[in-house]
């Protein structure tokens, strides 16, 4: 295990925290209380603290204090968890207690946002505004949350239409010359009816160079988003929601770094290729609720529709540094992807009432999916993207055609005993997979089918009505599949988890304690790996893996005006068993971070009629092992962010200055070597250095 060495700047950070920390404890005179979270993580209200399982939620106002305005923002404050983005403008890889996101494939995480499953990878790289609530399930959830939730589920929760006409206008200006511009209105549409539309535009020229065309290479060209919402009652106990968004986007894309002396030295890109990535998404929903003695009947209808592509280098060199040619060929390459999917689900739910001593919920829920992937790989004689239509260039050429339908049962039944201190709950999840695959070129026709029933188990005793501890056994499944014609398929994961843990509320209030222990045993790890002399990305499977550790979070309400958070996650990912790679058993799991811990402070005081606000967040991440075989390995590293913000009396208005990595830290956020990548050379994806910028906000 990884131990943590913080850099000087995070020791002068910590220290000043603790002393006032201290100072202010002192100084305490009357009982304060943390502010008090409920969650609906079992599908169902409650408070956090009641929910028997490993959750991390951030609110509303948290989520302001923060400046969360994107995925990786609210990802940095959860123990066990880690986002980065690479490649393309959405892509982007999650992972949780070890179990890793890869392309081309299911997520291992159910990502919900107002009840909808987002089925889509590539939907997890969100703009977050108007945001009412985040929470975080960890371990598997596939029972009440969807298919292939064995890492965990990530439930996110809108802001709803008000009762009242309001609305809000608001604009950030940040390093690169990044532009974000956000607005929404909300209101009553008659006596039953009631509405809420957002907006928000962002652009930006970028922060990292490229060496060699001497240009900014990751910027943003636009990235629009479009929200609305409907809510109709047309009677008390029937509610019907309707949901429809459009997001549109063009930013830089495939401007991995050639990594000169790996992961320790981070370099620029150097492409003579300056890549794009483009596309939209579409989404729509109706979600019906009617309420009888029996309990809430829900039905929810959603449709997808998602495109991307990208166009960019191939070698990810130049004819300067690279004048062999790609692989010693004697010519530069270019590549490129079109992708379209579209997803249409529907789920009927029946949930029993809340205030009963044996609960239920039982559904059933079906996926339908149609996605096209076209691949080319091409002679790079100029440099442009449009070469990617010149079938004169072209190497490669894949394109395919994937119908996937999915289908489910579900339910969990929670008994209550020993005077309602103590409950058992029973979950049972069967998931059934059908994937059809066409190639478009050659005319093959391929088809398999997975399923896997998954059963969770869970004890809860409530020591008093501040202290409960559970006990968790549960299964979590993915789903297997196909990889792109002429290759080989994946098998489907699975993974048992085991769980024990213990949620605490003392100081009257003014502090809680989670901590939960795990270790799991996942059968056909997937991973994945590129063969660039096939321009093919490539799923395979790792035969055992084992991975233990705990979850702890902590807040405490040290005064009215002064309040920490604190986290850290243990995950030790061993691979125990790989048959296609013997040489990477005992080896950490792709991805892997053995260590994350992190430390928030924030105070507030009452200034010219309004609140004055600072808050100091700092993330450990300790060394991170990116391959199987635990070659490229990423040294540990500290990241703080830091904001000052004021709001007017009754929240009017409001400014803030912020940074975030204002230790400018250098690293990578993904990263392929030559064993995993096809290439002569490793290839990293740059992060992003110290950014700083300004939000102001109106409310009316």
């Amino acid at each position: 295990m990884n131990r943590f060495h913080p850099t000087p700047l995070a020791l002068a950070v910590m220290s000043l925290l603790a002393g006032a920390a201290f100072t202010q404890a002192r100084a305490q005179t009357a009982a304060v209380q943390i502010e008090r979270v409920e969650v609906s993580a079992q599908r169902r209200v409650e408070p956090l603290q009641e929910v028997p399982a490993a959750v991390s939620a951030l609110t509303a106002s948290q989520l302001e204090s923060r400046g969360v305005t994107a995925t990786q923002d609210f990802v940095a404050a959860i123990p066990n968890m880690s986002f980065d983005q690479s490649f393309t403008h959405l892509n982007s890889f999650v992972v949780l207690r070890g179990v890793t996101q890869i392309n081309n494939a299911d997520s291992p995480v159910a990502i919900v946002v107002d009840g909808v499953p987002q089925n889509n990878q590539k939907q997890f790289s969100m703009n977050l505004f108007d945001i009412q609530r985040i929470e975080v399930l960890k371990g598997p959830q596939g029972a009440l949350y969807g298919r292939n939730a064995l890492g965990g589920a990530i439930n996110i929760v809108t802001k709803a239409p008000g009762a009242k006409l309001e609305g809000f206008g608001g604009a950030t200006l940040a390093s690169g010359n990044d532009v974000t511009l956000n607005a929404g209105i909300s209101g009553p549409l008659g006596a039953a009816a009631s509405f809420r539309l957002v907006a928000q535009g962002r652009q930006s020229d970028g922060l990292i160079d490229n060496d060699y065309l001497h240009r900014k290479i990751d910027g943003i060209d636009r990235d629009s988003l479009v929200r609305g919402k409907l809510t109709f009652t047309p009677g008390r106990d029937f509610t019907v929601d309707v949901q429809a968004g459009w997001r549109d986007f063009k930013a830089g894309a495939n401007h991995d770094s050639v990594l000169v002396d790996g992961p320790t030295r981070v370099v620029n890109p150097i492409t003579n290729m300056f890549g794009k990535s483009f596309g939209s998404i579409g989404d729509a929903s109706v979600k019906l609720d009617w309420v009888s003695g029996l309990g809430t009947l829900s039905a929810i209808t959603a449709y997808t529709d998602l495109k991307e592509s990208y166009r960019g280098d191939l070698d990810f060199s130049n004819p300067r540094d690279l004048p062999g040619g790609f692989l010693g060929f004697g010519f530069q390459a270019g590549q490129g992807q079109d992708l379209r999917v579209r997803m249409t689900s529907q789920e009927l739910r029946l949930t029993s009432p809340d205030d009963q001593p044996i609960r239920s919920i039982v559904g059933i829920y079906v996926l339908r999916t149609d996605r096209r992937l076209a691949t080319h790989a091409y002679v790079d004689v100029d440099g442009s993207l449009d070469q990617y239509d010149n079938a004169a260039l072209r190497i490669v050429d894949l394109s395919e055609k994937n119908r996937n339908t999915a289908s489910a049962v579900f339910g969990q039944l929670d008994f209550d005993f020993n005077a309602r201190r103590s409950t058992l709950s029973l979950a049972l999840r069967h998931d059934r997979d059908e994937r059809k695959q066409t190639d478009l070129v050659g005319g093959t026709v391929r088809e398999l089918s997975f399923s896997k029933t998954q059963p969770k188990l869970t004890l809860t005793h409530k020591w008093s009505k501040d202290s409960l501890m559970y006990a968790t056994a549960s299964t979590g499944f993915r789903s297997g599949g196909l990889n792109a014609p002429g290759l080989p398929d994946f098998r489907a994961e699975t993974l048992t988890n085991y769980e024990v843990g213990s949620k605490n509320t003392l100081l009257g209030g003014a502090m809680v304690l989670n901590l939960a222990l795990f270790e799991a045993r996942s059968k056909d790890f997937q991973y994945f790996y590129v063969d660039v002399a096939r321009s093919s990305q490539i799923i395979g499977n790792i035969d055992r893996v084992r991975m233990r550790g705990l979850d702890f979070d902590a807040r405490w309400r040290a005064t009215r005006a002064l309040e920490f958070d604190a986290g850290l996650g243990l995950t030790d990912s061993i691979i125990k068993a790989n048959a296609s790679l013997p040489d990477t058993v005992g080896k950490h799991t792709p991805k892997n971070t053995p260590l994350k811990a992190t430390l928030g402070a924030q105070y507030e005081w009452p200034l010219a009629g309004g609140t004055l606000m600072a808050r100091a967040d700092l993330e450990h991440r300790s060394k991170r092992y990116w391959e199987a075989d635990n070659v490229a390995v990423q040294p540990a590293l500290d990241l703080l962010n830091l904001r000052l913000g004021y709001a007017a009396a009754g929240d009017r208005w409001s400014v803030a200055l912020w940074g975030k990595n204002l230790s400018d830290e250098a690293y990578y956020s993904d990263i392929n070597s030559p064993r995993f990548s096809g290439l002569p050379y490793g290839i990293g994806w740059r992060a992003q250095g110290r950014t700083v910028g300004v939000d102001a906000k109106l409310r009316f």
